[in-house]
């Protein structure tokens, strides 16, 4: 992924002034994938911050990391810093790094990109009409990409689809961990999670151990259903007619609008540049806030998977010291 962020800061017209990693092999495949002088390879934080001066900075480490150099960075005098995701390995960690970064005068961002993608953006705008009548629920079911590596990406999707922050999770977890290829220090978690708002809207994640194939979510509405391949782009449309819509729901089998389109599916590039455009622009940002509230939503589900399945609400109750082994 930091290779990536590389492309994105010349997709933006950035100047790059340094690619800091301790991994000599990691600074030597960049410099071959992207012609890079010499000059701008660092292994030391200390060379980095003295004699390339950024302005911007992007971590892209393990999260476990994250913290620490954030905090860094900000103290070292950089004005924005954009953080992948998860933003931290504890919701204490959050709170640190936002201090640090309203303490030091940086901006800080997340690199949540789904306000930015047009599979959520489109459902939205279309879910929001009368022809749908409003998002009720959100259904994710994929292959086993874990929690914290990809299904953090989904609580923050559904708030900005439902315009309501998540309040209660229960969660089931699958008897393995998965396993992580950056190390064996690292690992994440499988299963299922149901998430609800205040006001009732409903997140159902089913990314079971013994699931291996495809990402695809259903958005139930009042009047219709929309789902959507996100590795392929092809979204499935059904609305009732219109002249049934204000019948109950216990009609769900109405005669019905039925399409198929497509759309742009998942991708990294030109929506990471578009979170770190929105940092320097200062609108529409993912901000540090927005990290913590998804970090507190997985941390929330690890205690409801540990305590018997029980719903747990996120009142103060979420332990913020717990460090977990995520990637």
């Amino acid at each position: 992924m930091g290779r990536r962020h590389i492309q994105v800061a010349r997709k933006l017209g950035l100047q790059l002034v340094g690619v800091y990693d301790p991994n000599p092999e990691s600074l030597h495949l960049a410099q071959q994938e992207y012609s890079l002088p010499s000059e701008l390879l660092f292994n030391q934080l200390d060379s980095l911050y003295s004699k390339a001066k950024p302005d911007i900075l992007i971590i892209a480490t393990t999260a476990d990391a994250h913290c620490a150099l954030t905090c860094m960075g900000a103290e070292q005098g950089a004005k924005y810093i954009l953080v992948e995701k998860p933003m931290a390995v504890s919701l204490e960690e959050c709170d640190r790094m936002i201090e640090t970064c309203a303490r030091s005068g940086a901006k800080l961002a997340v690199n949540h990109q789904m306000r930015f993608m047009e599979q959520y953006t489109e459902p939205k705008r279309l879910f929001s009409t009368p022809a749908y009548g409003g998002l009720a629920s959100m259904t994710v079911i994929a292959g086993n990409f874990g929690f914290a590596m990809n299904g953090t990406h989904y609580f923050e999707a559904f708030r900005l689809l439902a315009d309501e922050n998540l309040t209660e999770v229960t969660a089931w977890f699958s008897e393995a961990t998965v396993a992580n290829p950056r190390g064996l220090q690292f690992s994440d978690r499988a299963g299922s999670i149901r998430a609800v708002t205040a006001s009732g809207k409903r997140l159902y994640m089913e990314i079971g151990a013994d699931q291996g194939h495809g990402v695809r979510v259903t958005y139930a509405c009042r009047n219709g259903m929309i789902t959507v391949n996100e590795l392929t782009g092809e979204m499935i449309l059904s609305e009732r007619e219109a002249q049934y819509r204000d019948l109950p729901t216990t009609r769900y089998g109405m005669p019905a609008v039925n399409a198929q389109r497509t759309i742009q599916a998942a991708e990294i590039i030109d929506t990471s540049a578009a979170v770190l455009s929105a940092l320097l622009h200062d609108a529409n940002n993912v901000s540090g806030a927005d990290g913590r509230r998804v970090v507190e939503l997985l941390v929330a589900a690890y205690q409801s998977a540990e305590n018997g399945n029980l719903p747990l609400r996120l009142n103060g109750n979420i332990d913020s010291t717990r460090l977990f082994p995520w990637a």
